[in-house]
């Protein structure tokens, strides 16, 4: 393959506009993953918390709450407890199953490894450290990784 300095521009700039294209998908992607894994470890700590109260304390605990908020039956506060946890159990398990089903932790990991790649070929490249040829495989392999994230127009 040609070696020239246009060659080494060329993709010099097609490895630029990939990271740009990583870059915005990171962006993009890892708050939502990290507002899953949030959402499903304080929902399932949320519905543990809520039913350890009356596993562990019994009716005692549950008389106790029914005084402490002035309610007339401890049926209620019972309710309320199972009630509660459902809700907290149902958004983890959800939060859970969003984040798996479509694998975005693993995609984000690669995605970020791909950015760190692309990053230290285009060191090498603009230092000169590298043939053309080499530089290329290693372009097309690092994208290979991550097909998920389109080129930004």
């Amino acid at each position: 393959m040609d070696d020239s300095a246009d060659t080494r521009q060329r993709l010099s700039d097609r490895i630029d506009q990939k990271q740009q294209a990583l870059r915005s998908y990171i962006g993009r992607e890892r708050p939502r993953r990290n507002k899953l894994s949030n959402i499903s470890i304080v929902g399932s700590a949320l519905a543990a918390m809520l039913t350890a109260g009356p596993a562990v304390g019994g009716t005692g605990f549950t008389e106790a709450v029914r005084g402490i908020f002035s309610l007339d039956d401890d049926s209620v506060v019972w309710r309320f407890l199972c009630l509660a946890a459902v809700i907290c159990s149902v958004a983890a398990a959800l939060a859970t199953n969003f984040a798996n089903s479509h694998a975005l932790a693993e995609k984000v990991s690669a995605a970020e490894t791909a950015n760190a790649q692309l990053e230290g070929l285009q060191v090498t490249l603009s230092f000169g450290h590298i043939a053309i040829d080499e530089a290329l495989k290693l372009y097309q392999q690092y994208v290979a990784q991550v097909p998920f994230v389109d080129h930004v127009p």
